[in-house]
């Protein structure tokens, strides 16, 4: 068995054409082609976190792979500053054997993540962007934006969080990078300016609203990852001409359609799935006046994707 750590993960990861591979895999879910069971998780109080555990396989795939990654947020009272740390581990298909541990601190599911965010903009935001909103100011803050630098020209962006210091340190980060960041003072900011909006937060209250929302917005939100997580407004559903998300079923359970399901506002039925989209004429919507969302909860299928393509990375280095 293998073991590769961050460092070793980075330096490979540029040689990895990341947005084919998640595609497929999303379409590989979308299919029936996957055995991935339900999330597993640990959420923990004092101080606030939570630990994931998504794990599964492509059918007929060489290998299954089960990932571990976790989210502490802090508490500025006792000095403890936000932490991630997580592990994949990939294991032979045919055989069980541990084939590798890709030690990658929780980066690996970052960028997987990120690189969705980037396939639902590609898809589903309008073609011509003036703005991006951005609520929140952490790791996917950042990284769902970087991952746009391919999708769109658009280099304008919007920033609100909980913190001054936060969003300052956000700005100047970003800006180093070539966006062109300014603060906004608060969401409704963000959902009266911005035509691409992206949730990025661990909050349990709704922080966009239905009524702010203009026509031919785009929302990526993937906050909403355990149930009590909200970050949008039920009523949001209520407009929106098309839903998309990354599991049916993951998102009902918890992300941000649990609460639009339970409120009665929309029904399974109303729910696309991302995988059946991808590659297809299957999209009805998307017109420059409409107003689409993405549910990303995160699928064991990206971890699947991401953690073979690392390891057959470093196999072909050998």
């Amino acid at each position: 068995m293998k073991v590769f750590g961050l460092e070793e993960i980075k330096k490979v990861l540029p040689m990895l054409d990341l947005f084919p591979l998640i595609k497929q895999g999303f379409r590989a879910y979308s299919s029936g082609l996957t055995v991935v069971p339900p999330v597993g998780e640990m959420i923990f109080d004092d101080p606030p976190g939570d630990v994931h555990i998504k794990y599964g396989y492509i059918k007929g795939d060489e290998y299954y792979v089960i990932k571990i990654a976790s989210g502490f947020y802090g508490d500025t009272s006792l000095g403890i500053s936000p932490s991630q740390g997580g592990v994949m581990l990939l294991f032979d298909q045919k055989t069980g054997q541990e084939i590798a541990i890709l030690a990658d601190e929780c980066y690996l599911t970052n960028v997987r993540t990120a690189v969705a965010g980037g396939i639902c903009a590609e898809i589903l935001a309008p073609k011509k962007l003036d703005c991006i909103g951005v609520i929140g100011t952490g790791v996917q803050a950042r990284m769902q934006v970087a991952y746009l630098s391919g999708v769109t020209e658009c280099r304008n962006v919007k920033v609100w969080g909980r913190s001054d210091k936060s969003v300052e340190k956000y700005i100047e980060d970003m800006s180093i990078d070539g966006w062109d960041v300014d603060k906004a003072s608060t969401t409704d900011g963000i959902a009266e300016s911005c035509d691409l909006i992206i949730t990025a937060t661990p909050s349990k209250s709704p922080l966009l609203k239905k009524n702010k929302l203009k026509k031919g917005t785009h929302i990526t939100a993937l906050g909403s990852d355990s149930p009590g997580k909200q970050e949008l407004e039920e009523g949001i559903f209520e407009v929106a001409d098309l839903i998309v998300a990354d599991s049916i079923v993951q998102c009902i359970e918890r992300g941000e359609i649990s609460h639009g399901i339970k409120n009665k506002i929309i029904s399974e039925s109303d729910i696309t799935e991302l995988g059946a989209i991808i590659g297809t004429d299957n999209i009805v919507c998307c017109g420059e006046d409409q107003i689409t969302v993405a549910d990303l909860t995160g699928v064991a299928v990206q971890d699947i994707q991401i953690a073979k393509a690392v390891y057959e990375a470093f196999e072909r280095l050998d």
